[in-house]
């Protein structure tokens, strides 16, 4: 297969005496413990979250077992609650926020902007290390007891009644958040200032674009959340009157605090999922990106927007029905830059010449799960129909197609998209094309039915609903989708696992893509990312000027469809 489909953009210096890579530099765990290559924090970064993401997904095992029965016989209601506290703040705040981001920005950043590294090494290691200390605190509190106050913490459950380690957990949630905002200070640092010669803005890959804007939402919204869960451990623990109304305090004003974090950090999970699904879809339609500019401001658009939705969280609270009026408006604002990228990532694929590879099936998936979830925000955005549903699994099913069929089929398509420059390994197309199609049918029979579960007012976070055993039927259609999805998430470990000791070699850009990583980085990438270096000269996502462009299709079709 041609490795050498591209005409865009790069001239490089003479290449220096081979180098070894950054897997192999240096071997020991000191090297990679102390590292400050940025690839290998991303690695350590991919293990942690990775971690993780079983953790939670053992707690929803949990959850989904449990609602199998109207009765709830497997888990008492404590448990059940702790399960679900679990589950929500392990994927929200250890996998989803950190996951895309985290490893695949921390990886690729300076890689596509031709940067020899991030530009603070040492506190990216840091951030990794506050992550970790974070997760581990979280975990400690998990062992001795539980937290049963969901994954938003409300008032006053969390800050006065509650027996279990609320406080510890929400120390440990204050360092991840800490860690989210240096990942961002240095994201914004690179970006600005250490972008190869002709990198100009309107030169870099969109992905780049996404992660800035994310990062602009992180830094101005993490500090708020970290500081409303700060006043919610000092009022726990000193019984200092702020958010319990029995001490004096305002549940609203927690509300308003966190929701004003919480509705943006939705968009710190999914800016950057978006950002790989445009490389994937350029990538394999072999066409530039359809409206580079409106999809590159698009997510501008998205970063602002996303600070002034909060209240639409708030409709039943006690808020004013005027301030509901105008938050509606302004949440169904918010859709139009993300129908952008949506409208222009389809006409990108139009009369291009489509490979059904292992990302580009993910990415296809990532369309069609976040429209649904979209489109189901809309029901949510509208005072009337909001009244009806908050508060029910159909918040669930839109929150998971959302979170799960947006961010985490968008981490998906990603890492197969960039694993084999990241190990310099292919892993078996078969397996992942199938992988994917499983991910996708699981995840539709699991969350789908809770639409109608919710419609039909079934709360979220019961376990008991023998009231309305007429739901068993959807609760078990929907348990029976998770086992499908689980067995899905779970076949990319085995088969990328085994690409790392058999897989073919990958050589630089197996897939014919444009970029600096694929076309002046070595897969994988030395030390110091480039032998020279490198200078760009000419549009991003130029497959315009590529000439084999059909042939290489020709070439992809038939490795895929053997």
């Amino acid at each position: 297969m041609s490795s050498t489909v591209i005409e865009q953009a790069v001239e490089r210096e003479e290449p220096a005496a081979p180098q070894k890579n950054y897997l192999n530099a240096d071997h020991t765990i000191k090297s990679w413990l102390l590292t400050g290559d940025h690839k290998r924090i991303a690695v350590l970064y991919l293990i942690s979250v990775t971690f993780f993401f079983f953790l939670g997904g053992i707690a929803a095992a949990f959850i989904r077992a449990e609602l199998t029965s109207p009765m709830g016989t497997l888990l008492n209601s404590e448990t059940y609650n702790k399960m679900f506290s679990a589950h929500g703040i392990i994927m929200i705040f250890f996998f989803l926020i950190a996951a895309i981001p985290a490893v695949l920005g921390n990886f690729l950043i300076p890689l596509m902007i031709g940067a020899r590294d991030l530009a603070f090494p040492r506190l990216n290691l840091a951030s990794w290390y506050v992550f970790m200390l974070g997760g581990l605190l979280f975990i400690i509190a998990l062992i001795l007891g539980g937290v049963d106050a969901g994954w938003t913490f409300y008032t006053p459950l969390s800050s006065l009644y509650s027996q279990t380690q609320i406080t510890l957990a929400l120390v440990g949630l204050f360092l991840a958040g800490f860690s989210s905002i240096m990942t961002g200070v240095n994201f914004i640092a690179t970006i600005h200032k250490m972008r190869a010669p002709g990198m100009t803005w309107f030169r870099m890959p969109l992905y780049v674009w996404s992660h800035y804007a994310t990062s602009i939402i992180a830094i101005l919204g993490t500090p708020v959340v970290a500081i409303t869960l700060l006043l919610v451990a000092l009022e726990r623990g000193l019984r200092i009157g702020i958010f319990s109304p029995e001490l004096g305090g305002d549940p609203v004003l927690f509300q308003h605090m966190f929701w004003f974090y919480s509705h943006p950090a939705v968009y710190i999970m999914l800016l950057p999922g978006m950002g790989v699904i445009s490389e994937i879809m350029s990538c394999f339609s072999r066409r530039p990106v359809f409206g580079y500019k409106f999809v590159a401001f698009s997510s501008m658009a998205i970063a602002g927007l996303g600070f002034l939705v909060w209240g639409h969280h708030m409709y039943v609270s006690s808020q004013s029905v005027f301030q509901g009026i105008i938050f509606s408006l302004i949440s169904f604002l918010v859709a139009v830059p993300s129908a952008i990228k949506v409208f222009n990532w389809s006409l990108t694929m139009w009369k291009g010449s489509v490979v059904f590879s292992t990302p580009m099936i993910y990415a296809l998936g990532f369309l069609g799960l976040f429209t649904i979830g979209g489109l189901t925000g809309l029901y949510l955005s509208a005072i009337g129909t909001d009244i009806h549903l908050t508060g029910t699994y159909f918040i669930v099913a839109h929150f998971h197609y959302v979170m799960v069929g947006g961010t985490v089929m968008a981490f998906l398509g990603g890492l197969h998209f960039w694993w084999p420059k990241m190990f310099g390994r292919m892993y078996s197309e078969f397996w992942g094309r199938i992988s994917a199609i499983v991910v996708f049918v699981g995840f539709n029979f699991t969350f789908f039915p809770q639409f109608i579960l919710g419609y039909l007012g079934m709360p979220r976070r019961y376990h008991y609903y023998y009231i309305a055993p007429e739901w068993q039927v959807y609760n078990v259609l929907s348990t029976a989708g998770s086992t499908v999805l689980g067995i899905g998430f779970l076949m990319p470990v085995f088969y990328l696992l085994k690409s790392l000791k058999s897989g073919p070699i990958a050589g630089p850009n197996p897939w014919g893509a444009t970029g600096l990583e694929w076309e002046a980085a070595a897969s994988p990438p030395v030390t110091l990312n480039f032998d020279g270096i490198p200078k760009v000269v000419g549009p991003v996502y130029n497959y315009d000027a590529i000439e084999d462009s059909e042939s290489f299709r020709r070439e992809q079709m038939e490795k895929v469809t053997k």
